[in-house]
């Protein structure tokens, strides 16, 4: 899943001769949905979008405030072809979800985020339809936010692998070098360096 959200002043979407939805000052927020998408994806993403801090507060310190802290809209918007993946010159969008499995999914998002906000607050585009989404950009302000990768993913499990291999072999280094330092026979004329004679001096001493 990747979203693409914009800081707006207003943002709209036209079908054909019709405006099906608009928004004043809030988010708008362009959703790609990949094939390999879950539920636990659409719970992060709908909790950082609204959580985002990329206003300003009433004394116009930036970066403090969300959506919701400003009671502002959010306007989201299906576009598969954020799950581009480049051919040489010529797009590909396999890894883009199938739209009859993506319809459900894209509505799931929808519901998640107007229960976790105010539902009336919560526009959308027309799924599947050739749209034009107006957007005033506010600053510009643009943010490209996906969820954190799996650790089930193969490729991150060999990274966690080389950074642990890379750990272990250091630390061994570490230990290789504390123990040739200590097989390092100490000079006689070291005062540090305690005599058999010494010890037997001590323990003669002792009543």
């Amino acid at each position: 899943m990747r979203a693409i959200i914009q800081r707006v002043t207003q943002a709209s979407v036209t079908v054909g001769e019709e405006q099906i939805s608009s928004i004043g000052r809030g988010i708008c927020v362009l959703l790609g949905i990949s094939v390999e998408d879950t539920q636990k994806d659409v719970d992060y993403m709908v909790r950082k979008i609204l959580n985002l801090r990329v206003f300003s507060d009433e004394n116009g310190k930036q970066w403090c405030k969300s959506v919701m802290d400003k009671q502002y809209e959010v306007l989201c918007v299906s576009q598969f072809t954020l799950q581009c993946i480049l051919k040489g010159n010529k797009p590909d969008y396999h890894m883009a979800m199938p739209s009859e499995q993506a319809e459900p999914f894209y509505n799931d998002f929808l519901q998640q985020m107007r229960r976790a906000y105010k539902p009336e607050l919560i526009k959308d585009g027309k799924f599947g339809a050739y749209m034009q989404v107006h957007i005033q950009n506010d600053g510009p302000v643009t943010i490209e936010l996906e969820p954190p990768a799996s650790s089930t993913d193969p490729k991150h499990l060999t990274k966690l692998e080389k950074q642990q291999q890379r750990k272990e072999k250091t630390r061994a280094k570490s230990l290789s070098e504390s123990g040739r330092e200590k097989s390092v026979p100490r000079s006689k004329d070291d005062p540090s360096a305690s005599s058999g004679a010494d010890g037997d001096v001590s323990s003669e001493r002792e009543p």
